[in-house]
């Protein structure tokens, strides 16, 4: 599968604007939403190739949000890539049950998460 549109949800501005720019810069279309609520208003707008997910977000967090999105027919099959700072190995491990396809850590170094991209394509 080709990813060119990718939706990135923080509820960060500065880590909006920085992984929106790393993927810019790379050719990807991006959409940014700053909380799950906003998150699901682009999905239904349209949907994308990838998700990159914060964690810690007011109102549904980043997990609760991957696993709503896993458990959508419609949505079921976008790759989710956990973006956080949250960096126990059960928060990994949690993140990865919830369905999602990877899981980086803050701060996200861009050939890191070009490389996870890479290997989803």
């Amino acid at each position: 599968m080709a990813i060119h549109n990718i939706l990135v949800v923080d509820d960060s501005k500065t880590e909006l604007v920085y992984l929106s720019s790393i993927l810019k810069q790379h050719g990807y279309a991006v959409r940014t939403a700053e909380n799950g609520e906003e998150a699901m208003q682009r999905l239904q707008e349209a949907v994308p190739d990838l998700i990159l997910m914060d964690v810690v977000m007011p109102g549904i967090n980043g997990f609760q949000l991957t696993r709503a999105i896993k458990h959508n027919p419609d949505y079921a099959k976008v790759p989710v890539i956990m973006c956080t700072s949250k960096d126990q190995p059960t928060d990994r491990f949690w993140g990865l049950r919830q369905g999602a396809s990877d899981y980086l850590t803050k701060p996200v170094a861009a050939e890191a998460l070009l490389a996870k991209i890479s290997a989803l394509s």
